[in-house]
């Protein structure tokens, strides 16, 4: 019964979800992941120079403190992490080097051991789970 539930309420936040949308999602994940080389470019705008380039397996954020956060896979499960400050002179820029391959139906629903018993659904076996539960058949 719990497992139909978590069907049902997975569905319906997956509804109102554009294509776009779930390749956005997916490509982000991915980079955030380290699987996607990208290049980060730091501009000032007032002398149109560029001020820092890093180039590699790179997630970024922004924090609250107008940074932002440059977290690098320098090798494999080594790590450095960066911070640019942003003011109303700098800008930056994010490219995408070699594309990614993702499904627009790909996804990972994974509720957090610290609120309920672990549970992980991909998106094949949800849409096995939701034909059983409405009784559709191929």
């Amino acid at each position: 019964m719990k497992r139909i539930i978590l069907i049902l309420l997975t569905a319906l936040l997956l509804t109102g979800c554009s294509e776009a949308n779930k390749v956005s999602y997916n490509v982000s994940k991915e980079a955030d992941n380290f699987n996607v080389t990208r290049r980060v470019t730091v501009f000032n705008i007032r002398t149109d120079t560029v001020l820092m380039q890093m180039t590699g397996k790179i997630s970024i954020d922004n924090n609250s403190h107008n940074e932002l956060v440059v977290l690098v896979e320098v090798e494999k499960g080594l790590y450095q992490k960066h911070y640019i400050y942003l003011n109303e002179y700098t800008m930056y820029t994010v490219e995408d080097l070699n594309g990614t391959e993702v499904s627009p139906y790909a996804y990972e629903l994974e509720f957090l051991p610290q609120a309920l018993v672990p549970v992980r659904i991909k998106a094949n076996e949800l849409k096995e789970d939701v034909k059983n539960a409405l009784g559709v058949e191929d």
